[in-house]
């Protein structure tokens, strides 16, 4: 099997990055788009080159022949231009409606011009939310309406920050956000952040194949008010691990690191 995923990723993906894929990193995708088909996370952001759903649609296609990913189904996502996510379409859902319900709301304002982080106020977390339900709505349409084992759509993030919305899809606990006119610029600098990674084996892969499943920061500062946001991700992460079979050896870890930049 090693060989045919090696292969999907450099005959499939390869031209679009421009560049040959090493074995290794072609492992790892094939390991994290089984993570997400296997239900451990809500979906993967491809951002390993320029390959768009078609190219995207023929490697899982790939992937779905040598035996990885069958019988469950994929959605591909596009928001004008930007890097594509594949989802599991229900766990996707399912984590959107959670977040909307979610009180305190999970998203973490580091706009620029802040002293330090802090949680959203009410009317921006309103906004957000209001962003959130749209995408639900056609997530829900788009999975009605999809047919084969890959659908695909691609949505209009119209005054999205799509920052925010790509990590409560990616199934971040929160959600970092600021103001879109100011760009990437953040007040993340030299805060101290707790990084908070996933980690499991994968023999059907290749045995001693170790995947990162999730990898995520959360400003030390506001772990204590995000903790039972915190532990309901673990717990869930846990939960999912236990009703799958194709990973092993789950390791969740943290560390707390201060960096001179974060780009987001």
């Amino acid at each position: 099997m090693e060989a045919r995923l090696v292969a999907a990723a450099r005959e499939e993906l390869g031209p679009a990055a421009g560049r040959r894929w090493p074995a290794a990193r072609a492992l790892q995708l094939a390991g994290e788009v089984l993570a997400v088909a296997a239900g451990l996370k809500p979906a993967l952001l491809y951002d390993c080159g320029a390959a768009g759903p078609a190219e995207l649609r023929r490697y899982l296609a790939r992937l779905r022949a040598a035996g990885l990913l069958a019988p469950r189904r994929l959605h591909l996502l596009g928001a004008e231009g930007s890097a594509p996510l594949l989802l599991r379409p229900g766990l996707a859902r399912r984590r959107l409606a959670a977040v909307l319900r979610a009180s305190p709301a999970p998203f973490v304002d580091v706009a620029a011009g802040r002293p330090c982080p802090a949680l959203c106020g009410p009317a921006e977390a309103e906004a957000i939310r209001g962003h959130l339900a749209a995408l639900l709505a056609h997530l829900g349409a788009a999975e009605a309406t999809g047919a084969g084992p890959v659908s695909s759509s691609e949505v209009v993030p119209a005054g999205w920050n799509l920052c925010t919305v790509v990590g409560v899809l990616l199934g971040y606990p929160a959600a970092y956000t600021f103001p879109a006119e100011e760009g990437a610029e953040n007040c993340l600098a030299l805060t101290p952040l707790r990084v908070f990674t996933a980690r499991a084996s994968c023999p059907r892969i290749r045995d001693g194949l170790r995947v990162q499943i999730y990898s995520f920061s959360i400003p030390e500062s506001l772990c204590a008010e995000l903790r039972a946001v915190l532990d309901a991700w673990r717990e869930e992460l846990e939960e999912a691990f236990a009703a799958q079979s194709d990973f092993v050896d789950l390791c969740i870890s943290s560390e707390v690191v201060s960096l001179p930049a974060v780009a987001l």
